[in-house]
């Protein structure tokens, strides 16, 4: 809380020890909610792939390249220039770019005395004028569909709502409008971009030009499975230069991919034989990771397919009139993340809902367990310490018995509170007030800091939180509902047998976690203690009251 400096130097200056003691009553006091592992500055986490992207892009760096920003739109008949014959089977696997089209709408006689009976009113010949120069206007694309309704509302004085009306009930063709395709496609291969980009830089820029992109391209799969997405990253370079070699590529390959501890390289003539390639320069790099040895993937050879390169074939090149030689290197950052974060299925390493495996560790787990009702002043918080402190002095007393814990003002009445045990042989509180909620081996029990169960204290995770301390929370905000209203309060524990029995709230994510896995939830035991709280008389009401009783005797 916050404290007057000049205050506490004074202070200091007469009694410095005494003043450094009640320093402590400067501290706040958390509820119990407000406590580790409950208040914890808990950290993100970053998603696999943009996490290979990233290091992909910090290790073309490393390699001099320069980041470029490729075109994702491109056109069909560039893939007919890049492609030649096998543009078709390209253009097959490619998503196609739609629009709606713009209408011609005509504003006849009907259509006014309609637009005249939404707005409750007559247009003037201007306001019709106005409205058919907008409606050609948006024809020509002029006026873009996202400002149509707010030009037409300004011109005709309309709120925007009613235009949205008149638009949906009087031209019918704005609902009927279908999609059609474009030529346009989304880019299946960084190929096509590069081509569009280096045809403007070569005669811009000192050769060698390297660059690199680490973007997303897109494919048009019969479905998406464990190995294919239709929407996947593509790292991608490209040198420009002179004399340019596939000795580039295996350099370019090593010099990469030895940065994610691959340590050897294979390079195998691919199968394929793209027309964008000059023939016999398109080569497969496989290489060698010793994580992968002996895993249960079907890499555990230790090798592995990780990319393409190959030297753009002049045919392509001289579409674009780029003089120079190409060398073109190509991997699927996807199938990177794979192997460095071992996953089997790139659906599951991309989208969450597919992620087959949940797990929450101990402390997440405790992090999700809380007490359900607490006090909401700093009188309530003080009610339930003293609740506490009284059940660990007296716990163990025999009843019948009671206890005074606390007295004061809450709520402009004055009360006080008592911790009782009304029936005989037995004690103030149960055997199992003390204990603790602990998650251990993936279970929530509540469990004696004994012996017993030292494994599981060590080993797992607490919570911070006993039986009576979620009691003590729970008796205090009753005790502060019922002196709100002027009312006593009597708050009870018996068997515990649930978590709600005892004023817990678990996280319906973590009761779900613990039953998908088979876990447990185990709270249970005999806590047997009562909480009350009385209405005192406030001085100046007592005085009041005993005025009337001296004039009622002398009567």
């Amino acid at each position: 809380m916050k404290f007057d400096p000049n205050q506490i130097r004074e202070a200091a200056r007469k009694d410095f020890d005494k003043t450094w003691q009640e320093g402590r009553e400067y501290l706040g006091r958390p509820s119990l909610n407000e406590r580790y592992p409950r208040n914890s500055y808990s950290f993100g986490s970053v998603h696999p792939i943009f996490d290979t992207v990233q290091k992909l892009r910090e290790a073309y760096i490393r390699l001099g390249f320069n980041e470029a920003m490729n075109p994702v739109m491109v056109e069909a008949q560039d893939v007919y220039r890049q492609f030649g014959s096998e543009a078709l089977a390209v253009l097959d696997r490619c998503f196609y770019l739609a629009g709606l089209p713009r209408p011609d709408i005509g504003i006849s006689d009907e259509r006014i005395a309609q637009i005249n009976a939404l707005l409750g009113r007559e247009l003037s010949a201007e306001e019709v004028e106005a409205l058919r120069q907008i409606l050609h206007s948006y024809k020509k694309g002029k006026v873009e569909g996202d400002d149509l309704v707010g030009e037409i509302a300004h011109a005709l004085s309309a709120h925007d709502a009613l235009i949205g009306t008149v638009l949906e009930k009087v031209f019918p063709e704005f609902k009927g409008l279908k999609a059609e395709a474009t030529s346009r496609t989304l880019r299946s291969h960084m190929t096509s971009g590069w081509f569009l980009s280096l045809s403007n830089l070569h005669y811009r820029q000192r050769l060698p030009i390297r660059l690199f992109s680490v973007d997303r391209c897109f494919r048009r799969e019969q479905a998406e499975d464990a190995a294919r997405l239709m929407s996947y990253y593509s790292a991608s370079c490209v040198i420009m230069d002179e004399d340019v070699s596939i000795e580039d590529g295996k350099a370019v390959a090593d010099g990469l991919l030895s940065q994610f501890g691959f340590q050897k390289f294979q390079f195998r003539p691919d199968d394929k034989r793209s027309k964008y390639y000059v023939p016999g320069t398109q080569i497969e790099v496989y290489a060698y990771h010793p994580g992968l040895v002996g895993s249960a993937t079907k890499y555990s050879s230790g090798w592995v397919e990780v990319a393409t390169f190959g030297i753009y074939s002049p045919t392509a090149l001289s579409q674009y009139d780029i003089p120079y030689p190409v060398m073109n290197l190509g991997l699927g950052v996807e199938r990177i993340a794979m192997i460095l974060h071992n996953s089997q299925d790139v659906r599951a390493l991309s989208y969450p809902q597919f992620q087959a495996n949940w797990e929450l560790t101990a402390r997440e787990m405790a992090q999700m367990i809380a007490v359900e009702m607490t006090p909401s002043t700093p009188e309530g918080q003080a009610i339930a310490e003293s609740v506490i402190g009284v059940c660990l002095e007296h716990g163990d007393a025999a009843s019948p018995c009671e206890f005074p814990a606390w007295e004061g003002e809450l709520f402009g009445r004055h009360i006080q509170v008592w911790v009782v045990e009304p029936e005989e042989n037995t004690k103030l509180c149960g055997p199992a007030a003390l204990n603790e909620i602990v998650v251990h081996k993936q279970n929530v029990m509540g469990i004696p800091r004994t012996s017993r169960w030292e494994e599981a204290f060590n080993e797992g995770v607490s919570t911070g939180i006993r039986f009576i301390d979620s009691f003590a929370a729970l008796s205090a905000y009753e005790i502060e509902a019922a002196a709100m209203k002027g009312n006593e309060s009597e708050t009870r524990a018996r068997i515990v047998r649930s978590p709600a029995d005892i004023n817990i709230k678990i996280h319906p994510a973590l009761e779900r976690y613990i039953t998908s896995y088979k876990h447990k939830i185990d709270l249970r035991g005999p806590v047997f203690t009562t909480v009350k709280s009385k209405l005192l008389l406030t001085g100046w009401i007592a005085g009041i009251l005993r005025g009337n009783k001296g004039e009622l005797r002398g009567a």
